[in-house]
């Protein structure tokens, strides 16, 4: 079996002065490797082209038969990287905690603990008839979150 570590290794040599970072890398058991990367411009699919040469140029066929896929993270997928949420500070994001609640906001701030999305909620004052809509931050820790993705809105 290919050991993940090594094709990690490989994976972080060719991004080395890259704007691209590495997401995720997992290898089966019938040695199918999967190579995720990201970038905060998107990637392009001949850099997950020129990766894949430069991966199968390290890794020796004739000691394992294996497959490789090297590909892009995705918009519609959730963040499996802190990098992910910092590059989509400002942006509209979903998150889904362990507990199920969904939230739908702007990712305001991001720390090596959680994270700030600023979502519309009603409020309803002390005295008042009705509740209205107003913005307010919340916090969320990375351990508490089942998902969050970023939000793509179609109009």
């Amino acid at each position: 079996m290919i050991d993940k570590k090594l094709v990690e290794n490989v994976v972080n040599e060719w991004l080395q002065d890259k704007d691209y970072f590495l997401v995720e890398v997992s290898v089966s058991a019938d040695d199918c490797i999967v190579v995720t990367i990201d970038h905060a411009d998107g990637v392009w699919i001949e850099d997950c082209a020129e990766l894949s040469r430069y991966i199968e140029s390290k890794l020796d066929r004739d000691k394992e038969d294996y497959e490789l896929e090297v590909g892009s993270a995705g918009l519609g997928q959730p963040f499996r990287v802190l990098r992910q949420y910092e590059i989509h500070m400002g942006e509209p994001v979903e998150t889904q905690t362990r507990d199920g609640h969904k939230y739908q906001g702007t990712l305001v701030e991001v720390g090596d603990e959680g994270f700030t999305m600023e979502v519309e909620q009603k409020v309803k004052p002390e005295g008042a008839k009705r509740a209205h809509k107003e913005l307010v931050q919340m916090n969320f820790a990375y351990s508490d979150v089942a998902y969050t993705k970023y939000l793509i809105k179609v109009k």
